[in-house]
């Protein structure tokens, strides 16, 4: 009887390590599968994030480049290097101050009309990598200001950068922007007279070069309620519920983002962003994994060149 009883606390005891060594297998299958979907998601949102950056600057970028501890580097045409990922914990100054290529795009740019101002902090697009900034236009203010050029907005000319399509882009806004101003005195009030262009200065607060610096920057009618240093937030959301929207569309339609899709929000001011703009236009969700990283611009043939080229230069 002791004998049928030892055998059968054995045979327990095999059979519940059995069921714990097979729920261990299992826990350690799903972990595999998780980490292996995260990194598939995070290679598949660096891709994006390149591919955004050579449509935005499609003359700048000369390479790519993976270093031995796997660090991915653009390399510009001048054979300066922009790190991708430094993997560096930041805080929201941190990354406003000294952004990496996936701190600059990771907050998705709103397309959508906004009802509300956004959450504090959450400012797609205000993190901006000086290397490839002066890279494009201009290393100093002697090379900036000869870059510009005149841009006719109507009722007066203004000063902006030449470079990468910045100053025809504007003048493609005013193309279609205008008639609808003479139109409708709502629209017009919001966007003339325009407060300003190329101004050489730091960003208020701070020791970084305003996009005005770089003749990329145009701050449209201010109104006191337009800046967050200026008002509160209850202000700045009456401000944004009364703005035209066409006007915001017009600009994001040609590169532009809007200062008013910023949590520290900036209702006058509109740059000029590509970068931002193709994230948010195809990539404004999260990579799902067992898809192609660029699905959905199998049809768009210059994006497809840029990604058969990207996949040339990575090895992963």
């Amino acid at each position: 009887m002791k004998l049928r009883k030892k055998i059968a606390f054995i045979l327990i005891l095999a059979l519940l390590a059995a069921v714990c060594n097979f729920g261990l297998a299992n826990y350690n299958i799903a972990k595999k599968a998780s980490a292996k979907s995260e990194d598939e998601i995070y290679q598949a949102t660096l891709k994006r994030d390149i591919l955004c950056l050579m449509l935005a600057y499609p003359d700048y970028i000369k390479k790519l480049e993976v270093s031995e501890g796997g660090k991915v580097y653009v390399e510009l045409k001048s054979g300066q290097k922009i790190i991708y990922d430094d993997f560096k914990e930041k805080n929201v100054w941190q990354r406003s101050g000294n952004p990496d290529i996936q701190d600059m795009l990771e907050q998705i740019y709103p397309l959508s009309d906004l009802e509300e101002l956004l959450p504090e902090y959450y400012n797609p697009g205000c993190a901006r990598i000086y290397t490839l900034l002066k890279e494009v236009y201009g290393a100093n203010r002697k090379q900036i200001e000869n870059n510009l050029v005149k841009v006719s907005i109507g009722y007066k000319f203004v000063d902006f950068n030449k470079n990468n399509q910045a100053a025809a882009s504007l003048e493609g806004v005013m193309k279609e922007l205008l008639p609808l101003a003479r139109k409708d005195y709502k629209i017009y009030n919001a966007a003339f007279p325009c407060n300003g262009t190329y101004y050489y200065r730091l960003i208020g607060g701070t020791n970084r070069l305003s996009t005005h610096a770089f003749g990329i920057g145009i701050d449209l009618h201010s109104n006191k309620y337009d800046y967050w240093r200026w008002s509160t937030r209850e202000q700045g959301q009456k401000r944004l519920e009364n703005y035209p929207q066409v006007i915001v569309q017009t600009f994001e339609k040609y590169g532009f983002i809007w200062g008013g899709k910023w949590g520290n929000f900036d209702i006058m001011h509109y740059e000029y962003r590509p970068e931002i703009i193709y994230k948010a236009r195809y990539f404004n969700e999260d990579p799902i994994p067992g898809l192609p990283w660029y699905d959905g611009l199998q049809h768009n043939q210059e994006a497809m060149n840029i990604v058969w080229w990207i996949e040339q230069q990575l090895p992963f």
